[in-house]
Order: C-alpha cells, then structure tokens, then sequence
C-alpha cells in the first residue's frame, strides 16, 4: 500500500514538473517515456478520486486537495523518521525531503504540516502517561517467588554453594585446573504449571526461567486468563533479554556436529539466539505488541527495562513485560570468565566469595536465574484494579567507549549516566536517598562506581544507603539488573534495605556511613536508583519511587 501511495504521489508531482518544463513534449520522449507517463496518467486518476486530468484547473485540483488516504501512510514513517531527528527518508537509493522545499506544490507541504502537529500532540500527551509496576517474577538462587526471595537477601542469606550441576573435576580444562567449584546456581527448579512439557524438554534453561519469571509475574500482577483473553494483544508487549542466550544448547549443538550434522538438535539455533525466550511467552500469552531481546552484557535487563517503558510512555503499549534471563553455569561459561580473570577464586568459602567493597575481593561469582517486571500505564492499571509497587520514573543509558572489559579509570561514564538519568527523570539529585549498585566483587569496578556515585550524590544532606544484592546471589550476568530491581521495588514495599554481607574489611576508599553493614536497615525511600553496567563498556541506571497519586 505504501509503494502504491508512493506512485501515486510521484505521478502527481512529476506531472506538475513537467507542465513547468515545456522542453519535456512528447516529441522529445522515448517510447519507454511515453508508456510511463501514460501510466501517471492513470494514477492520478485514482488519486483525484475521478477528477479529470486533461485540463490545468482539474491538474491543480489535484495537487490541491488534500491527497488520499492511501498517502498518509507516510505520516507514520514520518513520525517514525522524526523520533531519528531525521526529516529525510531514503527509498530506492533516492532521498525525498518531507519539508516541502525540493518539489513546489501543496501535495507534500500539507501533510508533513499536519504530521508535525500530530507529532507535537503526542508528545505532549505522553508526559501524561506515567508507567508503575504492578508485576514481579523472579526465579532465583533464593527463591522462586519475589517475598522468599527477598526476606532472605534481608536476613543476610547466601545462595552462593558448590556446584551440582556437574562434576568440574571431570573436566580436564581451565575449570579443572583453577578448581572453580562455586556458583550462585539454582538447585531446584519446576517448570510444572508454567512452561509446556515439549518446551520444558527440548529449550535452554534461560528460556524456561524466562517464561517461568514471566508467567508469575503476570499472576502476581491479576493477570488471571481470563483478564488476558479480554487484553487488547496488540498493546501488550514483551521485552526481555539475556547477555549469553541458550549456551547449553548451542554447546550441544557443537558436541553432536563432531559426529554429524544429522545428530544436531533442530531446535538449536532457534533456541539458541537471546530473542526467542520473549518470542515464546508471547506466543504462549498471545501478545502481539513489541517483542524483542537487547544484549547488551550485565546491562541487559536494565535495558530492557528503559525500552519497555519508553513503549508505554508513548503511547504505544498499555502492558510491558521486561527484564532478563541468564544460565550460563555449564563448562564453557566458567572457563570463559575464568580465562578473562574475572571470576573468584575462594572455592573453600562459597558463602564469602561475593564481598563488594571489601579488601580481600577477587572476583565476581557467577549466578543464575531471571527477573520479570510487569510495567503499566497508570490508568490501565487503575481501570483493571492492578496492584501498584512503585513507579518506574524512568532511566538512562551511556557508553564509555574506553575499553572491552574494564569501565573507565575515572567512572566518567558512569556518572554521566546517572546524570542524564536524573535529568531525563525530572528526579532531584537530593531526593535520592537509596542504591542497589552494581557492585560485583571485582577490584577495580567496585570503587570506580563507588567513586561516581559519591560524585553525584556526596553533596546530599541526607546520607545515600548503597548495598549490592551481588553479595548475597552472585553475579546473575544479563538478569542482574531485573533481579536486583525486584530487590530494590521490595525496598520500597518494605520500607527495609538488605544488608551487605562479607563487607569484614571495607576498602580504605569507601565510607562506611554510605554503606549499608551486616544488617538489614529501615529507610522511608524517596527515590530509588538501580546501576548495571556491562562488557562494552555500557552504562544503565533505572529510577523507583514510591507510587503518589
């Protein structure tokens, strides 16, 4: 339909151009020439909706009126061409400028005047839609359920333990050879109710702690089936990535391509790929809004986050479910991070492994699992009677564009992306009053965001509390962020803060009056800040607040 519009509107122009171009008479066109302005001709038959074409007035009527319906196709691709800050779109090779100076005449004037108004009107209407969270699903090293899972990151529990999975001394590799033994890995795990029996047999872990996170953060929020058959499917949505995607599978995939192509799973490279987890709970809830996966490392969630309330803001999407899924504790995943030196060493210690901020930290400890959130545009949240958590004020997300796996020495990116966070929000920086940072146990990347946050924050007159839910369930990798936002939602819900565990020997560089100790505390929370950041360089931080009518 748009590639008709497109004739159509071209056929209209190109006979106005050459009724100005005398030089341009038949006796000067080719054959070729005459049957394509033959077939103007006729298209502009359509577009004058029966209005001669012979006569200059009956010319003039049609690039005078208002063009057909059929043109306004291109008022969404020029909307969607706005939000690029672009009003140039390419087709075929060619550009066509929506600003009605390359070709004279009403018939492109008129409509981008009427776009941009329409554009203005809805950015001013989605100020007004403000996006709250009415649904968390978590599957954990602490639990499957949001309540479980945090009373005991509150009581200072760690799900931190030696591996089960599978035997690493069996392995003659780098995980043999370093004994990396530990993990935040997830022991038990039932898919009964939530995922498929076929689905449940033949998909990747990361798939069904997807699904599973997803579904019961959909029941958490009063999305009953029956409240889902009568949802309006094109405005609801699914975003939900993962950094690593289906590795298990993949893996196996290479193991059995040893032998033979025939041996390979056919499901492996569908089940593989980071999007197809939001593809299947779509497809199993029926949605058919957004549906897409970003990865982009530990940053993952928090990404999928912004993305999906920025659907909601625009009006474009009522419902979102968003977060992340990881499970990368198999062989590969540990003897990769081990070879980049990231991951600890203290395997005679698993439940003090993870100790951000702390002198003897040596490394990250790789967890598991997923976190789901169900955002929501206020009113539909209202008008179904759905429980509202907290509002998700909104975000932002920069690059440091310095190094494939180490943040910059001085946090620069960071902190701009605090920055931008709180500006982009309308969030003062004094109303920030608690931060579930990203802390992950390394050297390095502990103090450099420790020292950004201080940078942002130290000026406060209220004291900012920091802990790391990392402490307690390890490094969850593309979950992380949507894990750790669930933490941070309870905080608010709770009015309690989970402490900091193995913080024994704080780092000489951090303030103990920022840190949150060994135990849980009590705080009235303003606003709430949640960091990840990931290999690439990328930086996200996402803002909660209590809910105000």
């Amino acid at each position: 339909m748009a590639s008709s519009s497109a004739r159509i509107l071209s056929a209209c122009i190109s006979s106005a151009h050459e009724k100005d171009h005398p030089m341009r008479s038949s006796m000067f066109q080719s054959p070729k020439r005459k049957f394509q302005r033959a077939r103007r001709k006729k298209l502009i038959l359509k577009c004058s909706y029966g209005v001669g074409v012979d006569s200059a007035s009956n010319l003039s009527s049609c690039l005078d009126f208002e063009p057909c319906d059929k043109y306004y196709n291109f008022k969404v691709m020029y909307d969607s061409l706005a939000f690029f800050g672009s009003k140039t779109m390419s087709r075929t090779g060619r550009r066509m400028h929506m600003n009605g100076v390359v070709h004279s005449g009403k018939a492109i004037a008129m409509p981008v005047q009427n776009a941009e108004e329409v554009t203005t009107n809805k950015k001013l209407l989605t100020k007004q839609r403000r996006v709250v969270v009415t649904g968390l699903g978590v599957v954990t090293p602490l639990g499957h359920d949001p309540d479980v899972f945090y009373n005991s990151l509150l009581e200072g529990i760690s799900g931190i333990s030696k591996i089960e999975t599978f035997d690493c001394a069996q392995f003659p590799t780098v995980v043999f050879l370093l004994q990396q033994r530990i993990a935040g890995e997830i022991k038990s795990f039932l898919t009964d109710g939530w995922v498929s029996p076929k689905i449940a047999k033949r998909a990747d872990k990361f798939m069904l702690y997807l699904i599973t996170a997803g579904k019961k953060a959909l029941a958490d929020s009063g999305v009953t089936e029956e409240v889902n058959r009568n949802l309006d499917k094109s405005r609801c949505g699914v975003i939900i990535g993962s950094a690593l995607g289906g590795m298990k599978v993949f893996n196996d995939g290479i193991e059995a391509l040893r032998i033979s192509y025939k041996k390979m799973n056919p499901f492996c490279i569908p089940f593989s790929t980071t999007n197809m987890g939001s593809a299947m709970l779509a497809m199993d809830l029926g949605w058919m809004g957004p549906n897409y996966s970003i990865s982009t490392a530990c940053a993952t969630s928090n990404f999928c986050m912004l993305n999906a309330a920025y659907h909601i803001s625009r009006g474009e999407t009522d419902l979102m479910l968003c977060g992340g899924s990881e499970a990368a504790i198999i062989p590969i995943g540990l003897g990769g991070f081990l070879a980049c030196k990231a991951l600890s060493q203290r395997n005679s210690e698993p439940t003090k492994a993870s100790c951000p901020w702390d002198i003897n930290r040596d490394g990250f400890v790789i967890g598991e699992g997923a976190g789901v959130l169900l955002l929501e545009e206020l009113e539909h949240a209202k008008r179904r009677g759905g429980k509202i958590y907290a509002e998700f004020l909104g975000g932002s997300f920069t690059c440091d564009a310095y190094h494939m796996t180490e943040p910059h020495p001085d946090g620069t990116g960071v902190a701009l992306c605090i920055e931008k966070a709180l500006a982009q929000s309308g969030v003062n920086r004094e109303d920030v009053n608690y931060i579930n940072a990203y802390a992950t146990s390394t050297p390095t990347g502990d103090l450099k965001e420790y020292r950004a946050l201080i940078r942002c924050f130290g000026n406060n007159p209220e004291l900012i509390r920091v802990n790391s839910t990392k402490s307690m369930i390890g490094h969850l990798l593309g979950a992380s962020g949507a894990v750790e936002a669930v933490a941070t939602i309870k905080a608010i819900q709770t009015g309690s803060i989970h402490p900091n565990i193995n913080l024994e020997n704080p780092d000489e560089s951090v303030d103990m009056n920022v840190l949150v100790g060994p135990k849980n505390e009590k705080l009235d929370i303003k606003v709430a800040l949640s960091n990840s950041f990931g290999f690439g360089g990328h930086n996200s931080s996402v803002l909660f607040a209590p809910y105000k009518s």
